[in-house]
């Protein structure tokens, strides 16, 4: 491995930045395209009416609560990785902070369209927005969902201005190697930056303190989803658990989706000096850290059920590993807790090819999780009469191939016109001295 450079740091950064080949827009054309198949199969669904999903009674949430609960785990892992590492003073965390950053903003606006969705009637939103003279309604501020909006809202807020803080350093270097409307745009963009010693000033401060503000944040807003189910008595959620378990479970997959679009980017924009497998090693033991925690909270929900001698909440638990959705259950354990422990051999975490599966089989296991969680709760209830199998349809799986189409096809046009690495953090990484020389 060759030794970095301020030079080249900034040389290979901006290389990206480059006209695209033919590839990369024939990739943009197809990730378009399932896009657009979830936004037909949503139009659909509006036209026909949301009996077209798998729903049912009890399964009132099927995928669609699923998606939206995984993709704000994504947003605010994001965040709370950048943020996190950054106080701690953590310098590998300096060549994916970045793309820890966008995923998150990306993906909590690829979540915020699931509650449209499953509202069937989207047009209804706005009685979600509490303008009281203008329609002499109040929300009902007491209700969880509501709690959803505010957070959720909140943190899209501060995570998209601990994202911008950071960026305009780099938006400055781009401006200054770009001419014509290029130049114009990003002229625009950094918001006059100039790298007087004031404005660093103020960045440092200011980048440190929406860090420190994100992490209370991030926790506190998962939590609020995770008391969406707290707060109901149906048996396998009414349980005090939920908050840490939701915002380990947040970390687990968000750091396997940081996996899973850094070793691509290394490979196509020859990162390789950059996103060394050093960094990509430490983030894949953290990964073990967080299965870890995954797999004491699983473990911890059946204690909890067995020492309560609740007969409801021990037959609940005694279902979801031996009744109808027992596959989903096992799927979840070995791909969130067992798989991921295979990082601590050194062979398979200094593995491109196994740290790229593995990661995603975690987001696989992830999903499955919240599957196990919400429709294994409703499906098997207090009531025999009441239990019910669901599902999912055609139409839900075109709507979720769409949100993740979307949520990639989002972060392909950013990296190929926004610098994908923080070139401002690669150099206080060399700086504070990190084997390279400057």
């Amino acid at each position: 491995m060759s030794q970095l450079t301020y030079a080249k740091i900034d040389q290979t950064i901006l290389d990206t930045l480059t006209p695209p080949k033919k590839s990369y827009w024939i990739l943009v054309f197809f990730l378009l395209v399932g896009a657009l198949i979830g936004a037909a199969c949503w139009a659909y669904q509006i036209a026909v009416g949301i009996g077209v999903g798998g729903q049912n009674n009890p399964v009132a949430w099927g995928t669609y609560l699923i998606n939206f609960v995984f993709w704000v785990g994504i947003a605010h892992s994001g965040t709370l990785i950048s943020a996190i590492l950054h106080l701690f003073r953590a310098g590998w965390r300096n060549p994916i902070a970045r793309a820890a950053e966008t995923m998150t903003v990306f993906a909590v606006c690829v979540a915020g369209l699931f509650p449209f969705i499953h509202l069937g009637r989207a047009w209804q939103v706005y009685y979600m927005i509490p303008l009281p003279n203008q329609r002499l309604l109040w929300p009902n501020f007491l209700s969880p969902l509501m709690f959803d909006v505010i957070a959720i809202s909140t943190y899209l807020t501060v995570s998209s201005l601990f994202w911008y803080t950071g960026l305009l350093p780099d938006l400055a270097a781009v401006r200054d190697k770009s001419t014509g409307t290029r130049y114009k745009i990003f002229k625009i963009l950094s918001l006059g930056w100039t790298g007087a010693h004031e404005q660093w000033r103020h960045y440092t401060r200011g980048y440190l303190f929406f860090a420190a503000l994100a992490t209370p944040l991030v926790i506190s807003v998962h939590s609020v989803v995770s008391w969406d189910f707290a707060l109901g008595i149906v048996p396998g959620w009414h349980t005090t658990i939920f908050a840490p378990y939701f915002v380990a479970g947040a970390i687990h997959s968000g750091l396997a989706m940081v996996l899973t679009l850094m070793i691509p980017l290394r490979k196509l924009f020859k990162y390789e000096d950059i996103i060394t497998i050093e960094v990509l090693q430490n983030v894949a033991k953290t990964i073990v850290l967080t299965g870890l925690i995954v797999g004491l909270a699983y473990g911890t929900e059946y204690f909890i059920a067995w020492y309560s001698h609740n007969t409801i909440e021990m037959e609940q638990f005694r279902w979801r590993a031996l009744g109808d959705y027992r596959w989903g259950f096992y799927f979840m354990v070995l791909c969130n807790t067992l798989i991921p422990l295979l990082f601590v051999f050194k062979k398979v975490r200094t593995t491109l090819a196994t740290l790229f599966i593995i990661s995603l089989i975690v987001n696989f296991g992830m999903w499955w999780e919240r599957f196990v969680i919400i429709v294994g709760g409703v499906a098997h209830g207090f009531a025999p009469h009441a239990w019910g199998l669901y599902t999912p349809t055609l139409i839900e799986f075109g709507i979720m191939l769409g949100a993740f189409c979307l949520f990639f096809f989002l972060f392909v046009l950013f990296a190929r016109h926004l610098p994908s690495v923080s070139m401002t953090e690669m150099k206080e990484t060399l700086a504070e001295g990190a084997g390279h020389v400057a």
